[in-house]
């Protein structure tokens, strides 16, 4: 069943998105994520300010859809299904537009492109500290001269969470089973 499918990818992007690993995603996933994040790049106040913010922006529309408090797994899941049941098509560009705009922020120096040090921090800051099994990840994207484009990223996430084809190679899919 295509649904079953997106339904697990989309518990895995949950379990992702829950920085603290306490169960629940909540405002306090936003502020440790957020402020990992600005104190690894080690970001100038301005930039800080504006990439704190955007984080936040991003968290609150995609994430939490604009409600306030903790969302559990079964109501991401919910959210997710009945966004996808009514409509496929506005669902993708939905997506599309999230992970346009999470990784347009995570990209700090505006290059287009994520190398391997950018990709770690961004992982790092999602509560992800497996150094090895990041740099896995990061290499399944065939880096060129240590980059990868911000459009491969961005693709390989949209497909991660939209795409119901088993057969199709997902490179977010086996980097989280894989123990990320």
């Amino acid at each position: 069943m295509p649904l079953e499918y997106l339904v697990a990818k989309w518990k895995l992007w949950y379990k992702s998105l829950d920085v603290n690993h306490d169960g629940t995603i909540s405002f306090a996933d936003v502020e440790e994520s957020r402020n990992k994040f600005t104190e690894l790049h080690g970001l100038d106040e301005e930039k800080k300010k504006q990439v704190l913010e955007n984080f936040e922006n991003w968290w609150n529309i995609y994430i939490f859809k604009n409600k306030t408090g903790e969302i559990s797994e079964e109501d991401f899941v919910g959210t997710l299904t009945k966004e996808y049941i009514a409509c496929k098509d506005t669902f993708i560009e939905n997506m599309k537009k999230c992970f346009n705009t999470l990784f347009d922020v995570i990209d700090t120096n505006k290059d287009r492109s994520i190398s391997e040090d950018e990709f770690l921090i961004a992982f790092k800051a999602y509560g992800h500290e497996n150094v090895a099994l990041d740099k896995t990840f990061f290499t399944a994207y065939k880096p060129v001269n240590g980059l990868v484009s911000l459009r491969t990223i961005v693709d390989s996430w949209v497909d991660f969470v939209c795409s119901d084809d088993k057969d199709k190679p997902d490179v977010v899919k086996a980097g989280f089973e894989s123990g990320v």
